[in-house]
């Protein structure tokens, strides 16, 4: 099995003790502070990771640290990880976790890529639009790139609608190199 569906197990696993505790708010802020501690505090991502260090150590370290901030079953969770030698695949448990979530809550996360930074207006209309297209609650990630001229590019998924003048230009430079001119254009006589 490859980490990648080993953690999306574990997410779904972690998903339905979130649901039957009526916790997927208070679990999604505790792997967001677990994955955050683990992505910021080399340290402690090292102490949970070597296998030189004991289990328990690791355990009990996890239940001081995360103890009054975590749901317990959230924290037993983590200690099952590390039971079950997986405690390097948090960060992708976390990421597998939160695309559970979004399924469940109906939300859709979108590239977008402008060629400006857009206002706070622009920002909930094109929110607003983007949930309306694709009938669910939009999240857009707005990238700038000056270099796409204009428009707008989304990326959805693996899926990518690419409105920008630089692509429009290209077309254009491409239809007008392939074209067939007639001879009249010239000046050829058929004389």
């Amino acid at each position: 099995m490859t980490n990648e569906t080993i953690a999306r197990n574990y997410a779904a696993t972690l998903f339905d003790l979130a649901q039957n505790h009526d916790g997927l708010d208070a679990f999604s802020q505790g792997m967001d502070v677990v994955v955050g501690l683990l992505d910021q505090n080399p340290k402690f991502k090292l102490f949970l990771e070597t296998p030189r260090i004991a289990d328990r150590d690791k355990k009990e370290l996890l239940k001081k640290v995360f103890s009054p901030l975590l749901p317990r079953p959230l924290l037993n969770f983590l200690q099952v990880t590390v039971d079950k030698r997986r405690q390097r695949l948090l960060t992708a448990i976390g990421e597998e976790f939160h695309a559970l979530l979004d399924e469940h809550f109906g939300r859709t996360h979108v590239t977008v890529t402008v060629a400006r930074t857009l206002g706070e207006g622009a920002m909930a209309d094109l929110s607003e639009k983007l949930s309306a297209l694709l009938g669910s609650d939009a999240i857009p990630h707005v990238r700038v790139k000056p270099d796409i001229l204009g428009g707008v590019q989304l990326r959805v998924g693996d899926t990518v609608y690419d409105g920008t003048l630089r692509r429009r230009i290209k077309q254009l430079r491409k239809q007008l190199v392939s074209a067939e001119l007639p001879d009249s254009v010239f000046g050829a006589s058929g004389s």
